[in-house]
């Protein structure tokens, strides 16, 4: 009777905890959606309200380390278990990183307001934005299904967002080649686009702990790479 009980109360921290992971990681996606909004939109407003909310994201990751901290010393759990809970603590590590990058280019928006804008390329930015947004929520519903192959097919997506970026990167390139009155907001709006970019990775990141959790072993395949930019040499001969 003891032992149910036991088992009964390490469900209910477990499931808490869950519910809180689930919490963070819809308010990450908002976060996402809201910032590349206020890029598009010019909305200031809307920018300043992805900045603030970044503290409750923070607080959420605190929240679930310190639950799971608590949950590993009181509850001793199984080796099963325990691999659970160190998924949780990675995703919610890599919802925290993703919510810093939807901060930062909420950030860059009231830079922007202040220049002409770019023909086309906010459009660009939330299309690529709500990539990343999409695979976040497959990540997350793959996490409570325990369903490797979406996340898989969510590690596969990772490359979509890559070449969305290479061609917003190229585009960036063209404008500056031909205004240089073009670089500043260039410049502002190619950190956005590596920013996005590195959203997908984390959620990839995420992606990957569902397949371990499940199969006990990340992919070896790796994840696809669409990048081609990461050592931004082309930029650099501006």
């Amino acid at each position: 009777m003891a032992d149910k009980h036991i088992v009964s109360a390490f469900d209910r921290d477990l499931e808490g905890i869950q519910a809180q992971i689930m919490k963070m990681g819809g308010l990450v996606e908002a976060a996402i959606l809201d910032a590349a909004q206020s890029l598009e939109e010019r909305d200031e407003e809307l920018a300043e309200k992805v900045r603030a909310g970044d503290k409750a994201i923070d607080a959420l990751e605190d929240l679930i380390n310190e639950n799971s901290a608590r949950l590993i010393a009181l509850r001793s759990p199984t080796a099963i278990d325990l691999r659970v809970i160190l998924t949780v603590m990675k995703i919610s590590g890599n919802l925290e990183r993703i919510g810093d990058y939807a901060k930062n280019m909420a950030k860059r928006t009231g830079v922007l307001v202040q220049m002409s804008p770019i023909s086309g390329s906010h459009a660009a930015l939330r299309r690529m934005a709500r990539e990343v947004q999409l695979m976040l929520k497959d990540a997350l519903d793959a996490y409570i299904r325990r369903d490797a192959e979406l996340a898989m097919d969510v590690i596969q997506r990772d490359r979509d967002v890559d070449q969305m970026y290479n061609a917003l990167f190229r585009e960036f390139l063209t404008f500056m080649m031909e205004d240089p009155r073009n670089i500043t907001s260039c410049m502002h709006l190619h950190f956005i686009a590596k920013n996005t970019e590195r959203m997908g990775d984390h959620v990839t990141s995420i992606a990957e702990q569902v397949v371990y959790l499940v199969r006990g072993k990340i992919p070896e395949d790796g994840r696809p790479k669409g990048d081609q930019t990461s050592s931004n040499a082309e930029l650099g001969k501006i």
